[in-house]
């Protein structure tokens, strides 16, 4: 008998922790169950290019997308050469590609089929040649092209005299700055830093040092949002789409790209596959949504300040939490 008395016990026990385990998961939001169960466990590729900013939110994104239980990985890329592995479905989603470098290569890719614009990151984008307002006095007519280049030998060094020296960003950023120089008769030459950091370095001791420079300067970044008002953007003809396409347009009818680089939006961009395979991560990425101060705060941080990465991502999070949960919603 005190076998069965055990048994029957232990039944009970079974059935009242079945039931209070039931009636506990039924309470939680539809929302928090089904995150924990991902559409596939594949890894969900996120890229890492070659500049601060864009790693601080592909980073971010990546948390999002791991606290919704999918299977997140990141792998380096360059910044046009990552459509090749978009269209193929090797990378899922690139973060930020940006109207004044990006605008012709996305608008390809879309076309394909094979990639999908997934809309606006928030931030508004800027990336022209840059310099500082202390030059003006030296220069007459700034920020003209014309002007600029008229005073061409003040930005000369024993590397590019007579011509100017033109201090571009890495040659995987794209721009067409070479070509532009060509198609406007500019006497410049453009010497390109070999990474972000590096640009940035010299761009900052130039300014300690009081040195005439023009440089490619870009927003959103730190630099910029810490120098943004001791410097100024090299006015060119403005551009068009005709102007990237058709030698015929503008000054130079035998050239293209005889004006100034578009500026405006950065967006999100994904594998197309990722709708069908993932579709709340997908939903995720599209509501993505961050501020041009948000990222030169938290580039600067990590710049300047001493901090890292992985500090920034955490305090972002921590602080937005109610921003973020709410991309993560059906």
């Amino acid at each position: 008998m005190s076998y069965l008395r055990r048994a029957a016990t232990l039944v009970t026990r079974s059935l009242m922790a079945t039931a209070l385990l039931t009636t506990a998961w039924a309470a939680l939001p539809a929302t928090a169950s089904a995150s924990q169960v991902p559409e596939s466990t594949d890894p969900i590729v996120l890229t890492i290019n070659d500049w601060t900013g864009q790693e601080i939110n592909t980073r971010i994104m990546g948390h999002v997308l791991q606290s919704m239980g999918y299977n997140v990985k990141y792998v380096s890329a360059d910044y046009l050469a990552q459509f090749s592995g978009l269209e193929s479905g090797d990378l899922t989603v690139a973060m930020e590609i940006w109207e004044t470098t990006g605008k012709q290569a996305l608008a390809k890719a879309v076309k394909t089929g094979d990639v999908e614009d997934m809309g606006p990151t928030g931030m508004q984008s800027r990336e022209e040649w840059w310099f500082p307002n202390y030059v003006k006095k030296q220069c007459p007519g700034l920020p003209d092209w014309k002007a600029l280049n008229k005073c061409h030998k003040l930005f000369a060094t024993p590397e590019t005299s007579p011509k100017g020296r033109y201090l571009g960003g890495p040659v995987t950023w794209g721009g067409h700055d070479d070509a532009r120089i060509k198609a406007l008769g500019m006497k410049f030459k453009d010497i390109h830093a070999g990474t972000d950091a590096a640009l940035h370095a010299e761009v900052v001791s130039m300014i300690q040092r009081h040195q005439p420079f023009v440089a490619w300067v870009y927003k959103p970044d730190w630099l910029h949002h810490k120098y943004a008002d001791q410097g100024t953007y090299v006015e060119f003809p403005k551009y068009t789409d005709a102007c990237y396409n058709d030698p015929s347009w503008g000054i130079n009818k035998k050239m293209k790209y005889d004006c100034g680089k578009p500026y405006g939006w950065i967006k999100k961009v994904a594998w197309s596959g990722m709708k069908d395979k993932w579709p709340r991560a997908y939903k995720a990425v599209k509501a993505f949504h961050i501020t041009n101060d948000d990222i030169g705060d938290m580039d600067y941080a990590v710049a300047k300040e001493g901090a890292t990465v992985k500090g920034v991502v955490a305090k972002w999070l921590k602080n937005n939490k109610d921003k973020w949960e709410k991309w993560t919603q059906p």
